[in-house]
């Protein structure tokens, strides 16, 4: 979204791109961002980090891994995700930060990236030095109280450093926004399945930790949406999924790392390699089996949508029935363009 406002430029009265088409244009744009006059060491090292992109540009259809640092809007543990945002030129941010007056969440918490945070509380917890104990439970706490993963401190920390005008992305809740800066006022992109037929709603402002912004046109214009129930239910929905994602991946951290202690010594690579691949498919799994029971679950509440609503939709039932079977599976691999 960021580089379909600024620099990619898609054919005129295109609504639906499918993930394959957008692969392709991503990788397009990276080629041709490669700089022209730089010496044989630059260019060998943009060549390495362009290799590496492309290895994990599929990623972007399902999710980024990003490992935030506590300390400032930018920073980020160096990964080869972050080495898509480099070579597209696109700022990351995030406002999950730790406010430096209160010292005793600064001490426990120091430069730790987030997965070393949360290695950190797990060893202090199987410390028997007391002090270490309880700078553990003072991080804990810290993840807890902020699973939303944005402070009043980072967003205050945002607002300045993010540009007037500047088009860039923001992680939060493990979700990546598209973010700009409109008159000293922050907003992100709407892109919520609620907001789909409310044409003009494009921008949500983001000027508290709460979620509760107002919605804006594209010329930053207060738009409140013609059928409120409704967007604040798909509102909701994705606020208590995201939470609940951002609690979900907090445990299964700290259960890997656990599991990482109860391997026992002395065993082979490929007896390690086959443990977690297990691992890996037993997750997998899981994530699918959750991602059908909650659609399931959306389908049930569709299913009990208002009379009125329930009348409007009879007629087309049988319209619809068949070919919706039939594009479902295209559906699958394509986004909607708002």
């Amino acid at each position: 979204n960021v580089l379909l406002l600024s620099q990619i430029k898609l054919p005129p009265m295109m609504e639906i791109i499918t993930a394959e088409q957008l692969m392709e244009y991503l990788g397009d744009y990276i080629l041709d961002a490669k700089p022209k006059e730089i010496s044989e060491i630059q260019r060998l090292n943009y060549e390495q980090n362009m290799s590496d992109a492309m290895a994990i540009l599929h990623k972007l259809q399902t999710g980024l891994d990003v490992n935030v640092k506590f300390t400032g809007v930018r920073v980020f543990e160096y990964t080869p995700e972050c080495i898509v945002f480099d070579l597209l030129d696109i700022p990351l941010y995030h406002g999950w930060l730790v406010d430096p007056q209160v010292a005793d969440i600064v001490k426990a918490v120091g430069n730790c990236s987030y997965n070393q945070l949360v290695e950190k509380i797990i060893s202090c917890k199987q410390s028997d030095n007391s002090e270490l104990v309880s700078e553990g439970f003072v991080a804990e706490q810290f993840l807890n109280n902020t699973a939303t993963q944005l402070t009043y401190h980072g967003l205050c920390e945002l607002t300045s450093a993010v540009q007037e005008g500047e088009l860039c992305v923001f992680f939060r809740n493990n979700h990546f926004s598209t973010m700009t800066k409109y008159k000293g006022q922050l907003y992100l992109l709407v892109t919520d399945q609620g907001f789909l037929t409310e044409e003009k709603v494009v921008w949500e402002s983001l000027h508290n930790v709460d979620g509760d912004g107002n919605f804006c046109d594209s010329e930053f214009h207060l738009r409140p949406p013609s059928d409120p129930e409704t967007v604040y239910r798909g509102q909701q929905d994705q606020i208590d999924q995201d939470y609940l994602m951002a609690l979900s991946l907090q445990q299964e951290q700290q259960n890997q790392e656990i599991n990482w202690e109860q391997i026992p010594e002395g065993i082979s690579d490929l007896e390690l390699a086959k443990k977690l691949q297990e691992e890996e498919d037993r997750r997998a799994s899981q994530y699918y089996q959750e991602q059908e029971q909650a659609a399931a679950q959306v389908q049930q509440v569709q299913g009990a949508a208002s009379p009125a609503s329930a009348r409007q939709s009879g007629s087309n039932e049988r319209k619809r029935k068949e070919p919706r079977e039939k594009e479902r599976e295209k559906e699958k691999n394509s986004c909607v363009l708002l």
